[in-house]
């Protein structure tokens, strides 16, 4: 199954509200994203970057490179449609292809072109783009602190770029949470959220 097949055939037409916590490395997404899931009863689905490169590494030693991209992709995208399939909740996803476009475009130089129409056909009902003005933290897949603008950059390109909707998300924590929960809470009232095919 070529990538474009796999990304159309798999997706669900969704009637559920689709969150999206993004932003550049140690910004806080994960966190953020488990809590606004507990806050409001939903489900939050993991990065499926990061669970890769842990496999890669355990497996290989070996860091990522560019013949991951698109496998990185397709599990995401598998791992998304899972979650939407299975709850008629909240679903809050804990980075989505946005991330997968920008970083094979800053280490790469190029992002597969069915991976970037899959980011426009899957878009999610809103975006909380991360700020980084919170202490840059040291883990296994983290190398970019020196990058942590740029990258902030290209994520907010992107998004601007796809037409989403976006709330900044910055401060201390407690402030970010607020922020992000103010958002979530107008989303979630929706009486109809759109389904990913809707924003070709």
């Amino acid at each position: 199954m070529s990538g474009t097949a796999h990304a159309r055939g798999s997706i669900e037409r969704r009637r559920v509200p689709l969150v999206v916590v993004t932003g550049s490395e140690s910004t806080g997404k994960t966190t953020l994203a488990g809590d606004l899931a507990r806050q409001f009863g939903g489900v939050c689905v993991p990065e499926f970057a990061r669970l890769y490169a842990d496999r890669k590494t355990a497996s290989t030693g070996a860091p990522l490179d560019a013949s991951d991209v698109e496998p990185i992709a397709r599990g995401q995208i598998e791992m998304h449609d899972r979650a939407i399939s299975g709850t008629s909740g909240l679903v809050v996803l804990d980075t989505d292809l946005v991330s997968t476009v920008v970083y094979a475009r800053h280490y790469y130089g190029h992002c597969p072109a069915w991976i970037e129409q899959a980011t426009r056909e899957r878009r999610g009902d809103l975006y909380l783009l991360c700020d980084i003005d919170v202490p840059w933290v040291a883990g296994p897949h983290r190398d970019r602190p020196h990058a942590r603008g740029q990258l902030h950059g290209e994520f907010a390109a992107e998004l601007e770029a796809l037409g989403a909707p976006v709330v900044a998300i910055h401060g201390s924590w407690a402030e970010r949470f607020a922020t992000a929960e103010r958002a979530v809470r107008a989303v979630a009232q929706s009486p109809v959220s759109r389904s990913p095919s809707d924003a070709r």
